[in-house]
């Protein structure tokens, strides 16, 4: 018998995922394209023991958060840009104090309150910290309403697995768009990477369950655990700093994932992320059926950028020509130009403000670099 699927969006999906994967404490602050996430959580994280709080504001509720892993929960907060912009602050302490947590970005366009259309421009913020100091949050871009369910058993171990927060980077195409779903309350443990007609699975090697001796659920019996971020003492800030960076370093050899398509006989790599890479990926069909051989990159991790492939995709000795398409005016490009080294050349395409390059736009663009 066929197992049943259903049609859920983008946004409902995380939820459900999240809910799935253990998460018991969401708070959140309406804001749109992601308020069916918030909507969803409301309705079901009392149902299934789970608390759900709707804050006052987006900074309270990321600080909720900080309170809840603080305590050892699977926690999670979502907002839509200039509300990830207010919890800011708040990321930066859960880094600085080793909180696991998971926030959801469902892009809109910008800067300031912008509009509701799909964009990517947030790239930046999520890759680069955002907040002060020097730390990293992991960040992966799911492409459909099923990686966006799979996705949440992943991030939520990794959030526990590095103690660091961790983000989902997705955009309003993808928390408004419905697809059918297969729920199932055991995820998936692999992520998927195809290979022109061939795929392999990247094994995630992690378990839903961590212990926390160092969360705060009372010290009878053992002594008090102290969660901070503020370091006076001469050198303990900068051990801490050391610290992290031996963290993020094994992040990016371990952690690095991607899907790639067509790279044995390339001449034209394209790469794109998120939403952006279902239209990129038809886009390269399509070219192929006109005889180009073109092929794709489809990072998944944001942060650790999977440089791997691009070095690869250099070190065969290929003379191939690097597209970057993006809904914004180049973010993504720059850890592409990075990781290439000036071993190929780099174009760009880009769109922002809602704008969204079409399948034809990126075709035109090939023909134009082959001229």
């Amino acid at each position: 018998m066929a197992k049943t699927k259903i049609l859920m969006t983008g946004n409902e999906a995380i939820a459900e995922g999240a809910i799935q994967a253990g998460c018991r404490f969401y708070a959140g602050y309406p804001i749109t394209p992601q308020n069916e996430l918030t909507a969803y959580m409301a309705k079901h994280m009392p149902e299934r023991d789970g608390i759900f709080i709707q804050a006052e504001s987006e900074l309270a509720a990321i600080n909720m958060v900080f309170g809840a892993s603080a305590a050892g929960v699977r926690a999670m907060t979502s907002s839509s840009s200039p509300g990830i912009s207010l919890k800011q602050e708040g990321i930066s302490y859960l880094a600085g104090t080793e909180l696991p947590s998971v926030i959801v970005n469902m892009m809109r366009g910008g800067p300031g309150l912008g509009n509701i259309a799909p964009a990517q421009s947030d790239y930046f913020q999520a890759t680069r910290g955002g907040g002060h100091g020097d730390y990293h949050s992991i960040v992966l871009s799911p492409s459909s309403v099923e990686e966006a369910y799979n996705f949440m058993f992943l991030v939520f171990d990794l959030a526990d697995k590095y103690r660091n927060p961790v983000i989902i980077l997705g955009d309003g195409m993808l928390g408004q768009m419905m697809e059918p779903l297969q729920l199932s309350a055991v995820s998936p443990s692999t992520m998927l990477r195809a290979d022109g007609e061939r795929s392999r699975t990247i094994s995630c090697q992690l378990s839903a369950e961590y212990k926390k001796p160092w969360a705060l659920t009372g010290c009878k019996g053992r002594k008090p655990n102290i969660i901070r971020s503020l370091f006076l003492a001469e050198g303990a800030l900068e051990e801490l700093n050391l610290k992290l960076q031996k963290k993020y370093k094994e992040i990016q050899k371990t952690e690095q994932r991607w899907e790639e398509l067509f790279l044995s006989d390339v001449e034209f790599i394209l790469v794109a992320y998120g939403g952006m890479a279902r239209i990129v990926k038809s886009a390269v069909k399509k070219l192929r059926e006109k005889g180009f051989k073109a092929g794709l990159i489809r990072p998944i991790t944001l942060w650790p950028f999977p440089k791997d492939i691009f070095k690869r995709a250099t070190d065969k000795g290929q003379r191939a020509t690097f597209l970057v398409i993006e809904m914004s005016y180049g973010q993504m490009l720059e850890d592409v130009k990075l990781a290439v080294d000036g071993k190929a050349k780099v174009e760009f395409l880009g769109r922002a403000g809602g704008g969204i390059p079409t399948e034809e736009e990126i075709v035109n663009q090939v023909n134009r670099l082959i001229r």
